[in-house]
Formats: structure tokens, C-alpha cells, sequence
């Protein structure tokens, strides 16, 4: 029986633990944002959409705190070399003989043009049903990135900074280490063949706080599940997801420069 197999079969999450997991962090983040964000952006005297940016940040820090306490009590310890086997921080590993593999990386193109082709072509699509569902149900104005794009906002640099911050947290350790690191490699036990499948579901529904387009998160959450189940490489997936961080920071850049500006 081959390692992975062996591991596959041990110490699984049950159903309720990874609701439970979910749960500790898509509440607290809806909670942000349709609570805390209305009831302190207009005493704020930072930019409507610098505060609820900022409010993101403490939400995925929060994912941050919650993914080390679990790893902490599932390990005792907060090692490096401990945290890279339990999250699949590693290179990836063929799935017929599980031995690593760096040429397998290439299979991160298909899931970058996959990944585009969701963000870019298919998500009006997507989160068609959503809006006639809920025809009411729309983002803030603050929500909106392109709102940033002001004056007042030019030649503010420490903007670059919560930009770097964001994608340190969004795609690395927040949202790719809780979902992709911490959940994913014990989701087995409960859905089998399908767990990055299901962990897609649950890293979309995570959105309460933008449930207009958990739809498109959904699909766009399978480019990075499947590379980082198939080939138990949680890079794959931070390298996929990632890519939307190099969007950001040209959009910010451009905002500090006055390029954005209408």
C-alpha cells in the first residue's frame, strides 16, 4: 500500500468538523462585511473602499490564527518541515508511484487558462441565476476595486503595502491555507474521489460575504483544488489562485499613478 493511500485512510475530518472549520471563518468574514463595514465606514476617515479592503484583511488574518491553532492541535508543533507535509507544501507527486515530480508543474497551464476562462469569459454566466434569484442583492459601491481609482488616492504608496499584505494573505496564508492546506488533504473520509470537488463548494459558500458571485468562485475553485488534490501539491494551487494577485497590484499601481483615474 503506497504512502498515500496509507495517509488518505488516516485521521480524516468528519463532516461536522469540516462545517465547523468552514464555519469559524465564512461567518466571522460575513460578518465584517455586512455588520462591522456598514457601521463604521461612515465614521471612517479612510476611503469607503480602503476600510472594507482593510476589514478583508482582518478576515483573512483570522483565517491565518484559525488554520495554525488547528494544525498546532493536530501536531503539537508549528515546524516548518511539519506544516509543509500536513498542507502539501511540496513538490508534486506523481499519482501512480507518489513520488515527487517538479516536471509535473506544467500541469498548472491548464489550470491558469481554465482558471481565465472563468474569471474572464464565464462569470456573468455563472452568477447569472444568482441575480435573478436575488435581483436585490447587489455589492456596496465600497466593494467595488475600481472605486478606488480617485485622486485623492494618487501617489499614496502605502497602498502597494496593503496590496502586498492582501496577497500574502488571500492566496498564500489565508484563504489557500485553510481551504487547500488545512481542509482539503482530510476531506477524503467524507467524499471519497470527489473531495476537491466538494472543497470547491465549500471555499465558494465561504463567500457569504459576496453571495452574488459564489457561482463563478465555485467553478473557479475547482482549477485549484483539482491540480492540488490530483498531485498533492498545494503550490499548484497558490500559483492558479495567485495569479489574480498580479491583477491587484497593476490595478493598485495604476491608481497610485494616476492611470486609473477616470
Amino acid at each position: 500500500m503506497s504512502t498515500q493511500e496509507t495517509t488518505s485512510k488516516q485521521d480524516q475530518y468528519t463532516l461536522w468538523q469540516i462545517i465547523g472549520i468552514w464555519a469559524s471563518v465564512a461567518l466571522p468574514m460575513a460578518l465584517l462585511a455586512w455588520v462591522v463595514a456598514p457601521a463604521i465606514i461612515p465614521y471612517s476617515p479612510l476611503h469607503p473602499g480602503i476600510t472594507y479592503w482593510l476589514l478583508t484583511l482582518v478576515g483573512m488574518g483570522w483565517q491565518f490564527i484559525v488554520s495554525l491553532v488547528i494544525i498546532y492541535r493536530e501536531l503539537g508543533t508549528l515546524r516548518w518541515s511539519a506544516i509543509r507535509q500536513r498542507t502539501w507544501l511540496q513538490t508534486p507527486r506523481d499519482p501512480g508511484t507518489d513520488q515527487p515530480n517538479a516536471r509535473l508543474f506544467w500541469w498548472v497551464l491548464p489550470a491558469l487558462f481554465l482558471s481565465a476562462l472563468v474569471n474572464l469569459v464565464l462569470t456573468r454566466y455563472l452568477n447569472a441565476p444568482m441575480h435573478w434569484l436575488f435581483p436585490t442583492l447587489q455589492p456596496a459601491l465600497y466593494e467595488d476595486m475600481s472605486q478606488l481609482a480617485t485622486p485623492e488616492l494618487q501617489s499614496q504608496w502605502w497602498l502597494l503595502g496593503v496590496a502586498l499584505v492582501s496577497c500574502i494573505f488571500n492566496y498564500f496564508l489565508g484563504e489557500e491555507f485553510l481551504f487547500r492546506g488545512v481542509l482539503l488533504p482530510k476531506m477524503k473520509g467524507v467524499f471519497g474521489k470527489y473531495d476537491w470537488v466538494a472543497n470547491a463548494v465549500f471555499f465558494g459558500l465561504y463567500h457569504l460575504h459576496k453571495p452574488w458571485a459564489i457561482p463563478s468562485i465555485i467553478a473557479s475553485g475547482l482549477t485549484f483544488s483539482w491540480p492540488a488534490r490530483r498531485f498533492r501539491s498545494n503550490w499548484m494551487a497558490i500559483i492558479v489562485h495567485g495569479v489574480e494577485g498580479l491583477l491587484l497590484l497593476v490595478m493598485v499601481i495604476a491608481v497610485i499613478l494616476g492611470l486609473a483615474a477616470g
